[in-house]
């Protein structure tokens, strides 16, 4: 008799599940306790745009019906908000599920997926996914290597992910070091720039990835409404492509796969640029503020461009992640990128940074 382990794929077999971290309410289960300052996934915690939140209220009335499976009105809004034609953008149940399409339209099995060291799960996933190799290159220090990215390239590879901002690094690419990658980068190849922090970018040099999709490049551009747009509960994101790589994207979306009031929410923040600026004000301010309290203590940080930080804190981090979940605090630990001692922390308002800092001292003093 087969067992159900039997006759499940051998390249699904391969795959580790993604690890969210702990949700708050488990964590104050397992500790009563009744408050949890989560800084571990990147959230936003001003919340949604009033204006976005308004219509979603109003949307709920209509969940009897089902969704506009083109979000016609969202991605004419991305297009006039991006300048970009309407046809070059792609809709997905966050751009996790973007990530999802480029796999199935692009890569066949034994195609090769690139990535860099420290990738997002979804990239070596993806090549799980579709039985493909996972390529993944050594990074220089924190920064992609575009360099050996490009000496990496196969006859049988298929796709490049780029994460710009880097998650978990933070580190960025620049214009120069992108165009001169691209130069390198054959036609058989799609390149995807994973810009799901792209709005907390102050760096001028800040490579603009929409030139190439304006170009007609093999290129497509991953954002998201779950971070500064604050919406990370609706799972809403999308990709700006070049049109025959949106049209390759579009002949395996799944029908339906954007629900209506994720799509009104949206729209709703797009229309509020108060919404960004109270967002990227609260990281500069918070940035700042973090920044000086690791100088004091002696820790090493990694400059950040993303609503994060990734630092060393010179213990094992999951000695410090439980030391810190003891006290009402969630991060996230970087030994699952093979960073032993570093920790990834969300930039947060004023007084959860305040009482990470407060807990991350009595730990390194414990």
């Amino acid at each position: 008799m087969f067992r159900t382990r039997d006759l499940i794929r051998d390249t699904v077999k391969r795959i580790t599940p993604y690890s969210p971290g702990k949700d708050s309410a488990e964590v104050m289960r397992e500790l009563s306790i009744t408050e949890v300052t989560k800084l571990a996934s990147n959230e936003n915690p001003l919340g949604p745009s009033p204006m976005a939140i308004e219509a979603m209220q109003a949307a709920v009335s209509q969940v009897h019906l089902y969704p506009d499976p083109q979000c016609t009105e969202l991605t004419a809004a991305l297009a006039r908000h991006l300048q970009v034609l309407p046809d070059c953008i792609v809709v997905g149940r966050g751009s996790d599920e973007v990530i999802s399409m480029l796999g199935l339209a692009f890569v066949n099995p034994g195609d090769e997926i690139l990535f860099s060291q420290y990738p997002f799960a979804l990239y070596p996933l993806t090549a799980w996914m579709t039985d493909a190799v996972g390529v993944e290159v050594p990074a220089r220090g924190f920064d992609h290597d575009l360099e050996a990215m490009a000496a990496a390239i196969s006859p049988r590879t298929r796709l490049i992910f780029i994460c710009n901002p880097c998650n978990p690094t933070g580190t960025i690419l620049t214009n120069a070091q992108v165009a001169d990658f691209m130069k390198r980068v054959p036609d058989h190849v799609v390149v995807v720039f994973d810009e799901a922090y792209f709005e907390y970018v102050d760096d001028p040099d800040f490579v603009d990835a929409l030139t190439y999709v304006r170009q007609g490049r093999r290129v497509a551009v991953l954002r998201t409404f779950s971070k500064v747009y604050a919406l990370a509960g609706l799972r809403i994101g999308y990709g700006i492509c070049s049109k025959p790589v949106a049209d390759a994207l579009k002949l395996v979306r799944p029908p339906f796969n954007v629900n209506s009031v994720a799509q009104v929410g949206a729209v709703a923040s797009l229309g509020d640029p108060q919404q960004l600026r109270n967002a990227q004000e609260m990281v500069a301010e918070g940035k700042t503020y973090l920044y000086q309290q690791f100088e004091q203590m002696g820790l090493e940080f990694v400059p950040t461009q993303a609503n994060f930080i990734l630092f060393d804190s010179t213990r094992g981090s999951r000695e410090v992640f439980d030391a810190l979940m003891r006290q009402g605090v969630t991060v996230r630990t970087g030994d699952i990128w093979g960073l032993n001692t570093w920790i990834r922390v969300t930039i947060g308002t004023a007084e959860q940074n305040r009482r990470f800092v407060e807990a991350l001292k009595q730990t390194l003093a414990g």
